[in-house]
């Protein structure tokens, strides 16, 4: 066969299967629950308009199947939409519930610091709170009115508490609770276990990083020392950093959280005797102080829920 029809031949060829794939989209397009409905909207979307646009419409097609198939598409955790301005379809990709959602709670989490908290007390909730006493919904219908007014306090001073009880009651697990509806309403909490958190302290002397670690658990909006009266206490932990926190969210009438196994009595003996056996009554009295002005006492009684 000549050389000039041999490729004329395959152009011709090339040409008819491009038409017969053309076809096939157009026919895609146009047989689209969701290309009807947007038509259906839009009675100035004519067959030759849907030509003309006919790549968007495929991008839509092809993406808005992923989609509903739950795959993931060009852009995971968006839906594509429809839009027709001045004759010129546009595809968009607005997001979609889940993905507003998991937004939301990353953002809400971001308001809650962790220093050494479990992942249990962290993701603690009111849904999950145990309500098997009248002291614990008692407790519960407490912290609604507690983190509305902190929520709202602007220069007002709002106490926090000094849960305490005995082993296992959910003394952490009710800051928990405060903390994430504290995040639910964009105020941020830091929650700190103490005796893991006094250990960071010692070590963090080496690189000169106490001032810095200090200084965030003086300044958070909110504070929670979990488990305090635990820790491995000397005096320098006990005045320049327990002491130095108190102080600086005392003048600066800060809601500060606190859990322990001790009442105020029983803590106030503990803060009392320094690591070398001495007794320092006045040091101790200072920090009772603070913590009597930044919370009030809550009994948390009740059966050991970690059994």
């Amino acid at each position: 066969m000549d050389p000039i029809q041999a490729a004329l031949k395959n152009v011709a060829s090339n040409n008819s299967r491009l038409t017969a794939l053309y076809d096939e989209t157009l026919q895609t397009v146009l047989n689209y629950d969701e290309i009807k409905r947007f038509q259906a909207e839009n009675p100035q979307l004519t067959t030759e308009l849907i030509k003309h646009n006919i790549t968007k419409l495929y991008e839509f097609v092809t993406e808005h199947q992923k989609y509903q198939n739950k795959e993931r598409g060009l852009l995971p955790g968006y839906r594509p939409e429809l839009s027709l301005n001045n004759g010129i379809i546009e595809v968009r990709y607005a997001a979609t519930p889940e993905k507003i959602r998991a937004d939301r709670e990353r953002e809400r989490r971001k308001r809650i610091r962790s220093l050494h908290m479990p992942k249990q007390i962290l993701n603690a909730s009111m849904e999950n709170f145990e309500t098997d006493t009248a002291q614990r919904v008692e407790l519960l219908n407490a912290m609604f009115p507690l983190v509305r007014a902190i929520k709202d306090a602007g220069d007002t001073m709002v106490q926090g508490w000094f849960v305490y009880g005995s082993y296992g009651t959910g003394k952490s697990y009710v800051l928990g609770t405060i903390a994430n509806m504290l995040a639910d309403n964009d105020v941020e909490t830091t929650m700190i276990y103490v005796p893991e958190f006094m250990r960071e302290i010692k070590q963090a002397i080496n690189d000169n990083s106490v001032g810095e670690k200090v200084q965030i658990a003086k300044e958070t909006p909110v504070l929670m020392l979990d488990d305090i009266g635990a820790e491995s206490l000397t005096s320098w932990t006990r005045d320049e950093v327990l002491g130095a926190i108190l102080q600086y969210r005392m003048q600066e009438e800060l809601p500060t959280f606190f859990s322990s196994n001790m009442d105020f009595k029983q803590l106030q003996k503990y803060l009392m005797v320094n690591n070398r056996g001495d007794e320092e009554t006045m040091k101790a009295t200072r920090i009772m102080e603070r913590i009597r002005f930044l919370a009030q006492p809550i009994e948390l009684s009740g059966k050991n829920y970690r059994q």
